[in-house]
């Protein structure tokens, strides 16, 4: 499992989210939700953009590249 799905897991079900809630929040399908936490696709950028949006989070936090204090690893 990608760091990506890792924390994408965890920061909708610390909001208490569902798939679908998070879908019609990212006007997407659950579908897709699931496919991203399964690894079976990623979202596109723009999609991306909204999930750090949504849930108040960088990029960088999601693809791995931060931890959760902000300490980049590059």
């Amino acid at each position: 499992m990608t760091i990506f799905q890792q924390r994408l897991r965890k920061l909708r079900a610390e909001q208490g989210l569902t798939q679908s809630a998070l879908a019609s929040l990212l006007h997407t399908t659950a579908d897709s939700v699931y496919s991203w936490e399964k690894g079976r696709s990623e979202p596109s950028f723009a999609v991306l953009t909204e999930i750090c949006r949504v849930f108040h989070v960088s990029a960088d936090y999601l693809l791995g590249l931060e931890d959760e204090s902000g300490t980049k690893f590059y």
